[in-house]
């Protein structure tokens, strides 16, 4: 078998090649790999909303949670594509993941967070306490 090697490139066998060019650029794989969400943080009037760009993905592809005052983000998504060609079959899986987390400041309250995706939008809302609502505890010095 055939290689070749240029200093750009690592070896790579000519059946690879060959294969590679028979098939065609994987646009699907290609458009796989981009799929890190963005994230923006805008903290307004009493509130942090986080907006996740998150294209491709569902609804059920996601989940939020909170784990010890710790915002985790995550999503899972698979695609499945079947080509049929008389002379051929061709099936790919493609899974894409991610997770991401934050430290959620003292201010927030944990059991007010709301989350909606729409659009390939996915849009979490954390409302801050307000100074009057945080608990002020005395603590006597001994």
């Amino acid at each position: 078998m055939k290689t070749t090697e240029t200093p750009d490139q690592p070896v790579q066998s000519s059946l690879v090649s060959q294969i590679e060019d028979f098939w065609g650029k994987n646009e699907l794989a290609d458009a796989l790999e981009k799929m890190e969400p963005t994230i923006n943080i805008i903290e307004k009037s009493g509130v942090y909303k986080l907006r996740v760009s998150a294209p491709g993905f569902k609804k059920r592809d996601f989940r939020v949670a909170v784990e010890d005052r710790s915002l985790i983000i995550s999503a899972e998504h698979n695609v499945e594509k079947k080509e049929e060609n008389e002379n051929y079959v061709r099936k790919e899986f493609f899974a894409n993941s991610f997770s991401r987390s934050f430290r959620l400041p003292d201010n927030v309250t944990l059991d007010r967070i709301k989350a909606t995706y729409k659009d390939g939008l996915l849009n979490i809302t954390i409302n801050k306490t307000n100074a009057e609502e945080q608990e002020i505890k005395d603590i006597k010095i001994r």
